[in-house]
């Protein structure tokens, strides 16, 4: 189990580099950053799926070519599209804390299709997540400064909220799409997700760096080789290694502790924040972090198997599925 437990923490410590990236190519808009990064993954993705490409496009019918395209566009490019822009106008510490919430929010939203939990025993851990919430907002309005407005933080922190639900929405409708397709593997069907987020991203392409050209706007800070750089370290790194690092943890530890786990890449994420802007968590943040971890864990908890069989030895036995998984194999996101 301890190897697994290794390689979520590995995993998360990749992935909480996407947070940090926008920070660092901020004279990128957010369509740009979302093209370059998912163009480098489609790229990767085909070399990885090239042996036995024709095999599986020909495996594919006129649904699963829907399906990859709205997964495409949830799961990748409009997440980070939300998740950019948020960090842009919000920051790092208060964008990764909203997203930190995944497991919650992916847990509520499917209840039903694992076995009702009673909302009573999601009371208190949702109310520690809401008050970390307060805490990172009323820290981010405080802390304003004169590079952001109360209304750009504002808008930045309506972004963030997009993508949780956004990646949330994805988790849910991507994995309830190959429980009605076991034909594909999880390893296929990552495979083919990347392929076709690099696809879509191809005309995005051409949008995002027209735009600028057009309106004459090279502006300070595009530097294109630290922009491919960047974008290329996160397909290989956040993309291709952390989703394999995260399918390890996921075959070796409980569905119950991998939701856990998630919660590193919230971690890494602020660590990488901190270190960015030269100095530690302010009291707020640090509340913050501590309700948000309180919460999400108590959360997951409370889904632990058979832990309504231990509170209530007597009377019918519960549903099957009530161990409900809430913590679906990312592909980062």
């Amino acid at each position: 189990m301890w190897i697994g437990v290794l390689c979520g923490l590995l995993a998360g410590a990749v992935w909480g580099l996407v947070f940090v990236v926008p920070e660092l190519l901020a004279g990128f808009s957010a369509l740009e950053l979302a093209v370059g990064r998912y163009l480098a993954y489609g790229a990767m993705a085909f070399v990885l799926l090239l042996p036995r490409l024709t095999s599986l496009l020909a495996s594919l019918a006129g649904p699963d070519y829907l399906a990859l395209l709205r997964h495409a566009l949830a799961g990748n490019l409009v997440y980070y599209m939300l998740l950019a822009t948020g960090v842009k106008y919000a920051g790092v510490a208060p964008t990764s804390l909203i997203v930190g919430m995944l497991p919650v929010l992916v847990t509520l939203l499917g209840r039903k299709d694992h076995g009702a939990v009673p909302l009573r025993r999601l009371a208190l851990p949702l109310l520690l997540v809401g008050a970390g919430i307060a805490c990172i907002n009323v820290d981010s309005f405080l802390h304003a400064g004169p590079s952001r407005s109360a209304g750009e933080i504002a808008f930045g922190l309506a972004c963030a909220a997009g993508a949780l639900l956004c990646w949330s929405w994805y988790a849910l409708d991507n994995a309830r799409y190959l429980k009605r397709n076991p034909q594909f593997s999880s390893t296929q069907w990552s495979a083919l997700y990347g392929l076709a987020t690099g696809v879509v991203a191809l005309p995005l392409g051409l949008l995002a760096w027209a735009w600028p050209l057009a309106d004459g706007a090279a502006g300070p800070g595009r530097d294109l080789a630290l922009f491919w750089t960047c974008n290329a370290l996160l397909a290989l790194g956040a993309s291709v290694i952390g989703n394999g690092l995260w399918n390890v943890a996921s075959r070796r530890v409980p569905v119950t502790l991998s939701g856990q786990l998630i919660l590193f890449e919230t971690l890494f994420a602020l660590l990488y924040g901190f270190l960015h802007r030269g100095y530690g968590p302010r009291p707020l943040e640090v509340a913050a972090v501590a309700l948000l971890v309180a919460g999400v864990t108590w959360s997951v908890r409370a889904h632990a198997p058979g832990r309504e069989a231990r509170q209530a030895p007597r009377g019918p036995e519960p549903a099957a599925g009530a161990d409900l998984a809430v913590a679906p194999a990312r592909s980062q996101a």
